[in-house]
């Protein structure tokens, strides 16, 4: 096994530890959601989802942003992914959690920047655009489908019908994220065993199985810090809202994968939280955290950039 293909199993298993709480945060609040059964759903939705919908977002990482042929690129996109966990890493040591798909982003263009490869700026615009407008866009779908939640007719008990809900929007935020933001694993697998061609990232089992069985391991290792997520989370949300979130996040997701474009699972669940509760008023927003967040978002891609790129220049001088 080269070293490369280590450095992707691993990167799955960083983020199942990073991204498994993320997914689950907003539906514990849910009487009935098992934690484990839900990284279980989440895991088989990374290893089912490409299958169903295709790998354009991991075609994206892997060739549309950057070209990365031949063992340049293959020493570009391993440190660049180095380069993206440790600033995320860095970030949320300094009590700054944030994205690590705007650092794998931010890293792979400044790999590319600094192992001199051919960098696609206008997919890259196009990438941080459509990032910068998720959590905007998943804030106002929450507070649409708020609305017509609250207006729409309720028979029976209302605790049973959320959680009923509760299942199939959970079910459908795992697709997204096996849609989008879980094949940032699938593309680095894919660059590190040599399989990426002209048409994209191909469907290989191994490359599938691996990735889902890293990330569950690694969202089992990251459980833990599920409740503090919760207890510090953007808003303390009720089980409808936590409907709304879960089905108005997933469907921002599933439509940039529409387009190849990575974004972030956290950056909408964070948007359509805060959408989800405005009709309760803006005061039950916690204010400091969404700010935090923001500027961990304004931080990391840039850094993440820089740091690839010195490494990467560095590494290929060395060679």
């Amino acid at each position: 096994m080269n070293w490369l293909l280590v450095v992707a199993v691993a990167f799955a298993f960083v983020n199942g530890v990073n991204d498994g709480g993320s997914l689950l945060s907003v539906g514990l609040s849910v009487r009935g959601h098992r934690p484990l059964t839900g990284l279980l759903q989440a895991a088989v939705a990374v290893a089912l989802a490409p299958l169903l919908v295709g790998t354009a977002v991991a075609t994206t990482l892997a060739h549309r942003l950057v070209a990365f042929d031949g063992p340049e690129g293959q020493l570009a996109i391993g440190l660049a992914v180095i380069a993206a966990v440790t600033v995320t890493w860095l970030l949320a040591g300094r009590g700054l959690p944030t994205s690590l798909t705007l650092a794998v982003v931010g890293a792979i263009a400044g790999a590319g920047v600094g192992g001199r490869l051919p960098v696609t700026w206008s997919v890259v615009a196009l990438v941080l655009l459509l990032a910068a407008l998720a959590p905007v866009v998943g804030l106002l779908v929450a507070r649409g489908l708020g609305r017509l939640a609250s207006a729409w007719p309720s028979h029976g008990l209302l605790s049973r019908r959320v959680r009923r809900w509760h299942r199939a929007g959970f079910l459908l935020q795992c697709l997204a994220y096996g849609a989008n933001d879980g094949q940032k694993m699938l593309a680095v697998l894919a660059v590190a065993a040599g399989t990426v061609g002209a048409q994209g990232v191909p469907l290989v089992g191994w490359q599938l199985a691996a990735a889902a069985t890293a990330f569950l391991a690694g969202a089992v290792v990251g459980l833990p810090r599920v409740a503090r997520t919760l207890s510090s989370g953007v808003v303390p949300s009720q089980p409808p809202e936590v409907v709304v979130t879960e089905v108005s996040s997933a469907t921002v997701v599933l439509a940039t994968s529409a387009v190849g474009s990575p974004v972030s699972m956290t950056q909408a669940i964070s948007g359509a939280l805060v959408g989800s509760v405005l009709d309760r008023g803006t005061g039950i927003v916690r204010w400091r955290v969404v700010a935090e967040l923001g500027l961990a978002w304004l931080v990391t891609l840039p850094a993440a950039f820089a740091l690839a790129a010195v490494a990467t220049a560095a590494a290929l001088a060395l060679t």
